[in-house]
C-alpha cells in the first residue's frame, strides 16, 4: 500500500496542466456542449487567488466527467486533461488500497457510496439476466439487518427480493445459522442468484462482517453469487488500520467496493468511489446514450470533475505514509473513550481498527446525546446512540463528554 506524496506546488502544477489540456469555454468555439463555466456574477473567474487556488480554479472551470475513463478506448475528450487525474485516483484506491492487480478494474467517482452501492447491484442483476437468462423473481440480494438504507433503497428501484439477515445484538455479527437457513428457503421458492452484501464497516455501529465465515458458508452451499463490498464508511481506515485483510482484490469472492471520500477524506459531499472487477460495466452499457462517446455505464450520467480532483489532491497531499498516521490518531482518540467506558463498566460496541463507539442507551440521558449530538439507531425509540472520531472531535469536547457521562453514572 503505496502512493507517493506530492508537495503543493506539484499538486498545483499537475492540475493546472490537466486544465490546459481539457477543452476551455472561454478561448475556444465550442457550440455543441450543453454546459459552460460557473455563472461570472457569482463565481469570479479572474480573482487573483484562484492561481494559488487547483480545486477552486477546477470547480469553476466546470469540467464534466461523463462516462467511465477506465473503461474502452473512447471517452469524451472535451476534458481529458481532468479525466487522466480521476484515472490517477482510481488506480491508487484499486490498485494500492485494495491491491488489485493492474488494469483488472473500472471505477469512477460517483455521488456517493448509495449510488455506487445500486450501481452494484444493478450490475449484477443485469449479469445474471444476461448470462444466465435469469427472471426477476429467481434473484436475490443477501445483506445484514445492519447495512446501510441504500440497499433496500436499490432493491426498490431494481425490482430485486431481499433476504436480511439477523445479527447478534451485542456482537453485531451476522448469525451465520440464519443465514443458511434463509438462503437454503430461498433456493426452494426457486430463488437461484443472490446478490450478496458485505459490510466493511457499517453506518451506526462500524462492524465489519467475517466474509470469510460468510463466503465460505455460500461457497460450501455451491450457489451462484456476486459479492460487494460496502465501504463506504471504512474504505479510507480501516485498511490502514488492519493489519490483514480479507477485504482486498486479491479475495476472488469479491467483485466490487464502494467507498466514500466525503467521510473520512474530508473531501466535498458528491465524491464516492466505486471500483469494479474488469468486463462487468459492459452489463449496465446505456446504449441510448448515442452522443456521449463511449456511452455511459453510471447512474448518475453527468459528474463533477471538480470532486474527482479534490479526491486526488486529498490523497496525493498526505501520501499513503501520511494518510496511515492521520487515521492512528483518530483510532487513539477513540481507545481513550473506550478505556473510560471500560472502567465505568458502560456497555458499548465498537471494532478496534475502527472510529465509532456506539453506546447503550440504557447509559445515557436523552438530553446528553442530544447537547453532543450523538446520532441514534432510531428517533422513535433508540436503543444506541453512536460517536463518530471525526478530525474536528477535539480532545476537549471528547474529556467535556466523558465529565458529563461520568457524573450521570454517579447520579444514577
Amino acid at each position: 500500500m503505496f502512493w507517493e506524496k506530492y508537495s503543493y506546488s506539484q499538486i498545483k502544477s499537475k492540475v493546472f496542466e490537466a486544465l490546459s489540456r481539457n477543452t476551455n469555454y472561454r478561448s475556444e468555439k465550442i457550440l455543441g456542449i450543453p454546459g459552460t463555466f460557473l455563472d461570472t456574477n457569482i463565481f469570479y473567474d479572474d480573482a487573483p487567488f484562484l492561481k494559488d487556488a487547483p480545486f477552486l480554479s477546477t470547480l469553476i472551470a466546470n469540467p464534466n466527467h461523463i462516462g467511465v475513463h477506465t473503461f474502452g478506448d473512447e471517452h469524451e475528450d472535451f476534458f481529458k486533461g481532468t479525466q487522466e487525474i480521476e484515472k490517477d485516483l482510481i488506480k491508487i484506491c484499486a490498485e494500492e488500497i485494495f491491491s488489485a492487480d493492474q488494469g483488472s478494474y473500472d471505477g469512477y467517482v460517483a455521488s456517493g457510496g448509495t449510488e455506487a452501492n445500486i450501481e452494484a447491484l444493478w450490475i449484477y442483476r443485469n449479469y445474471f439476466k444476461e448470462e444466465f437468462q435469469a427472471e426477476l423473481n429467481e434473484i436475490a440480494v443477501v445483506y445484514s439487518a445492519d447495512t446501510h438504507y441504500s440497499i433496500p433503497k436499490g432493491m426498490d428501484l431494481l425490482n430485486l427480493h431481499g433476504i436480511e439477515i439477523k445479527v447478534d445484538h451485542i456482537s453485531r455479527k451476522i448469525l451465520i445459522k440464519d443465514l443458511e437457513t434463509k438462503i437454503e428457503k430461498a433456493i426452494a421458492k426457486g430463488y437461484k442468484y443472490f446478490i450478496v452484501n458485505i459490510n466493511m464497516a457499517t453506518t451506526m455501529f462500524g462492524s465489519v462482517d467475517d466474509i470469510d465465515q460468510i463466503t465460505a458458508l455460500l461457497n460450501l452451499l455451491r450457489i451462484n453469487y456476486k459479492l460487494h463490498v460496502d465501504g463506504a464508511y471504512g474504505g479510507f481506515i480501516y485498511p490502514f488500520i488492519k493489519q490483514e485483510s480479507s477485504f482486498t482484490f486479491k479475495n476472488e469472492n469479491i467483485s466490487s467496493f464502494s467507498i466514500d471520500g466525503h467521510k473520512m477524506l474530508q473531501a466535498p459531499y458528491g465524491t464516492g468511489i466505486f471500483l469494479v472487477r474488469k468486463n462487468f460495466l459492459k452489463y449496465v452499457c446505456t446504449n441510448e446514450a448515442g452522443y456521449v462517446k463511449g456511452k455511459d455505464f453510471t447512474l448518475c450520467g453527468s459528474r463533477s470533475g471538480a470532486n474527482a480532483v479534490c479526491v486526488w489532491m486529498i490523497l496525493r497531499t498526505h501520501g499513503s505514509a501520511g494518510w496511515r498516521v492521520n487515521m492512528h490518531h483518530l483510532i487513539d482518540r477513540t481507545t481513550f473513550i473506550c478505556e473510560k467506558l471500560d472502567e465505568w463498566k458502560v456497555e458499548y460496541f465498537r471494532n478496534p481498527d475502527l472510529n465509532i463507539v456506539t453506546l447503550n442507551s440504557k447509559y445515557i440521558t436523552e438530553s446528553l446525546a442530544k447537547k453532543y449530538h450523538l446520532v441514534p439507531d432510531s428517533h422513535h425509540n433508540p436503543l444506541w446512540y453512536k460517536i463518530v472520531v471525526m478530525p474536528h472531535v477535539r480532545q476537549g469536547v471528547i474529556d467535556d463528554f466523558l465529565t458529563e457521562l461520568k457524573n450521570e453514572q454517579k447520579t444514577k
